[in-house]
């Protein structure tokens, strides 16, 4: 007669080494996600991290969210809107990744201006570069403020976007 063997024991905690395992992310990455608030652990009487399994989840929520370059700032906002008891559900992530789109939108945006800008000009507005006389005429970025007008944040100024031939003077601050 053979006997049959008990399935295995599904822990319900998991130490730091093995969460690391399981998630593929490294133990210091694992305490620096606790000390930032993304992740929890409950502390044993010798003082060692003890994580409940729903970290799994919480740790893969984390790690999508970077690769998809959210900031841990906009990642831990996300992550106190689910509750620690249990794991993000597929509705949860549709929430977040919804809320978050107009900024993926927007970073994309970016990516393909300074793609298609790096060769020609930097933005600057420095009149450095031959080719900024063309993308920037007699410095019209220069009124909408120091840096790189073009490639930042919300795109390009009204007259630097349209290259408008501007007389020598106009657009000084």
């Amino acid at each position: 007669m053979a006997t049959e063997s008990a399935p295995p024991r599904i822990a319900r905690e998991l130490t730091i080494g093995q969460l690391a395992e399981r998630s593929g992310v490294a133990t210091s990455a694992l305490r620096f996600y606790e000390t930032q608030g993304l992740i929890s652990s409950r502390r044993t009487s010798g003082n060692q991290r003890r994580y409940h399994r729903e970290m799994l989840r919480r740790v893969a929520f984390i790690r999508v969210s970077q690769n998809v370059g959210m900031p841990l700032q906009a990642i831990r906002e996300a992550l106190t809107r689910l509750p620690e008891e249990r794991t993000p559900t597929p509705a949860d992530w549709a929430e977040v990744s919804a809320s978050w789109r107009a900024d993926l939108d927007a970073r994309i945006r970016q990516l393909v201006r300074l793609r298609d800008d790096l060769t020609e000009c930097i933005g600057c507005g420095c009149l450095s570069l031959e080719s900024c006389m063309l993308a920037n005429p007699y410095d019209i970025c220069a009124r909408e403020g120091s840096g790189p007008r073009r490639l930042l944040e919300d795109g390009t100024p009204s007259d630097c976007a349209s290259g408008a031939d501007n007389p020598p003077g106009r657009c000084e601050p």
